[in-house]
């Protein structure tokens, strides 16, 4: 098939074309003039038919359609979106709550699969995986030290319930390598990554997407910690591009009173739908912090627009992404699909927060970081047109993303060349296995944040680093550039050093959020 044949064709066809063809050819005729006019998708179709009926070579239907469908979505709006079959397949895993595997959270130092842990419960456990393990071959293919990605190696490890997986690792300092055969189960997937109390009344959960499972990891991590003396909650919602909309109304659900304005929606052929708050919430009575940033989206900003608008939280960070459109899922019978925009969703005050359709929507991140936006309040461009007022009287504004109350500027203290050298050869965390590898005994012993800190305290991790980085390529920094960089390197260390103990992301967050300045502006706003 002429791939500029099929360059050209994209622009020109839309997603339903290709099912009403079917239905509908045979209406015409090579021999009669078509008025155009008739039906909406009459001059489509009858291009369609003539290269069907006249065209030169024979067409592959099957690849027409698969290169055609992702075109005729991007004419519609940035998010409506063909998925094929395997891509459709993984969206919906990400978001489910589950998948088929064999139980592990693993890092790629020096291109080797290194355990970090294992699931409790899970194939891998059962098996007798540890953490620390490196998986050398899979299925009898060599993985280690060949370059092999992330993703392929999931899909390796992944597949369909009830299969085996022959794996061989390397343990500590054993010569020979450990066959283990797991056979694959269901894996949950936890979207919320860590909950957990930074002092006697504040706590902190951070979720990572708005899963079919969402509302109830944050329950039960909200009943815990409501048992360990939560006043104030931070709830960090940076880099959480949305999911399920269900599920952040179930958790708006949790802080509004009766009868309070969640959001609503409404489309061209959507009438218009209010969700409200039953007033059975658990936590309306916590302090509530919510944090975006530039990578907050969709659900994540019904969320804090919810929040905001009904003056029950105050929001902190930066702008968020932008995105207040409702997809809705379609589903077709080869297992592909589409994501298709049939509403926008407004925060209880009225304010579309969909930032406008542009050549530059996808860099629209980028041009805030050029004009300011990152470093300054002030920089941030508002509509005065698109100004709506909370019920308590204060300001807000609609048409592109949620802007918060209290403005964190990306933290430059600390950054030096340096720091970004080490940086781009990700050599912390590589510098961390090499820790784990030499305290694993130790580290398998863990069981809270003053065993760590105990194995911590002994050790010279700023000095060591330095040689470590040295060694692969980093020349030793100045005097002046390690004391302003050397804080931020090490709790990094201490942070994912800590994540190879059961303690997992508590250890891993209990030390990076202790640099974290968004976290530092809460503190001192709730001193007040």
């Amino acid at each position: 098939m002429n791939k500029n044949f099929l360059t050209g064709l994209l622009p020109a066809v839309i997603l339903f074309l290709i099912l009403l063809i079917i239905v509908r050819y045979c209406q015409y005729s090579a021999n009669r003039e078509i008025d155009v006019n008739d039906h909406k998708w009459d001059k489509l179709l009858l291009i369609l038919e003539q290269i069907d009926k006249n065209y030169v070579d024979t067409v592959d239907y099957e690849t027409v359609i698969e290169n055609t469908l992702p075109a005729l979505m991007e004419n519609l709006d940035p998010h409506s979106v063909y998925l094929p079959p395997q891509v459709l397949k993984s969206a919906d895993e990400s978001l489910e709550g589950n998948f088929s595997g064999i139980g592990i959270e693993f890092n790629l130092p020096d291109d080797t699969v290194t355990v970090i842990n294992i699931v409790p419960g899970g194939p891998s456990e059962k098996a007798g995986l540890l953490s620390g393990d490196r998986i050398v071959t899979v299925d009898g293919v060599n993985i280690a030290g060949v370059k092999m990605n992330q993703d392929s190696i999931v899909r390796r490890l992944k597949g369909p319930q009830g299969s085996v997986v022959d794996i061989e690792v390397k343990r500590d300092n054993l010569e020979e390598l450990l066959q283990f055969s797991i056979t694959r189960d269901r894996i949950p997937v936890n979207s919320l990554d860590v909950a957990m109390m930074l002092n006697d009344s504040i706590g902190y959960m951070k979720l990572s997407k708005f899963a079919k499972t969402s509302y109830e990891e944050f329950a039960e991590a909200a009943e815990k910690l409501r048992s360990e003396g939560l006043k104030t909650l931070i709830f960090d919602l940076r880099d959480n591009a949305g999911g399920y909309l269900d599920q952040a109304l179930l958790l708006a659900n949790e802080f509004l009173g009766k009868g309070d304005l969640i959001v609503y929606m409404e489309g061209l052929h959507r009438a218009r739908s209010d969700f409200h708050a039953d007033g059975k919430g658990s936590l309306q009575d916590v302090k509530l912090y919510v944090i975006l940033n530039e990578g907050s989206a969709s659900s994540s900003e019904v969320f804090a627009g919810a929040m905001q608008d009904n003056d029950r939280g105050t929001i902190v960070g930066r702008r968020s992404y932008g995105k207040g459109l409702v997809q809705e899922p379609i589903y077709f019978t080869d297992k592909s699909g589409i994501r298709l925009t049939v509403a926008r969703f407004y925060t209880p005050t009225g304010r579309s927060i969909q930032k406008p359709y542009s050549e530059n929507y996808r860099y629209d991140i980028l041009e805030r970081y050029e004009h300011g936006e990152m470093m300054d309040a002030d920089s941030i461009r508002v509509n005065d047109s698109l100004k709506y007022v909370t019920p308590k009287g204060k300001i807000v504004y609609g048409g592109g993303g949620i802007i918060p109350d209290i403005f964190v500027p990306i933290d430059t203290v600390g950054v030096t060349d340096y720091l970004i050298a080490v940086n781009r050869k990700s050599l912390q965390i590589k510098y961390s296995a090499v820790l784990a590898d030499r305290y694993r005994q130790k580290l398998r012993g863990v069981e809270n944040m003053a065993d760590l800190q105990n194995i911590i305290s002994g050790m010279n991790i700023g000095e060591d680093f330095k040689k470590y980085a040295a060694r692969n390529g980093v020349a030793l920094p100045g005097d002046g550039e390690w004391k302003k960089s050397e804080n931020i390197i090490v709790t990094q260390i201490e942070g994912l050093f800590g994540r190879y103990s059961a303690l997992d992301d508590i250890a891993f967050y209990s030390y990076l959020l202790k640099i974290d300045n968004v976290i530092d502006a809460i503190m001192k706003d709730n001193a007040k």
